[in-house]
């Protein structure tokens, strides 16, 4: 699914394939052996809704933000421009911002903490198999525009 012609960012893995085959993974070690975190269930709860609504949101309104400014949301495919308004004026990633508050609030619903071990193990691998990618394809493609856009707004928040 990369772009034909070489002009992507040459991340490791799509970025939702990795989240949900680390959700599967975890909810397979749970079913063989439960590991449960110690949070009470209602707060529990509250806070999964929260970040998996608060994940959605984002999710919705940065796809919505780069389909209007004309560029791929896909990582796998050439970006076209580098998108500054929407959620992009508060974070250079929101899209993977959102998956990680949708993650852990998965997590927090289920209440296993095998999701939480495999969340210290996506960290590191979004951060460099995908975002440093990203940030070194969008400064070749894009030059000074992009070194202002990353000395304006922040990597993560």
């Amino acid at each position: 699914m990369r772009d034909k012609n070489g002009d992507n960012p040459g991340v490791l893995v799509f970025p939702p394939a990795l989240f949900g085959g680390a959700l599967i993974v975890g909810l397979l070690l749970h079913w063989l052996t439960p590991w449960r975190i110690g949070v009470p269930t209602g707060l529990r709860m509250i806070l999964a809704l929260t970040l998996i609504a608060a994940g959605v949101a984002v999710a919705v309104w940065g796809s919505r933000t780069m389909e209007r400014a004309g560029t791929n949301v896909n990582p796998m495919l050439a970006s076209t421009t580098i998108v500054q308004d929407g959620p992009f004026r508060y974070s250079r990633n929101p899209l993977y911002l959102s998956l990680f508050s949708v993650y852990v609030g998965i997590l927090l619903a289920i209440g296993t903490a095998w999701l939480f071990v495999l969340l210290l193990m996506l960290a590191p691998i979004v951060e460099y198999g995908i975002v440093r990618r990203e940030e070194r394809y969008l400064e070749r493609k894009f030059g000074d525009e992009y070194r202002g856009y990353q000395r304006r707004v922040r990597r993560w928040l």
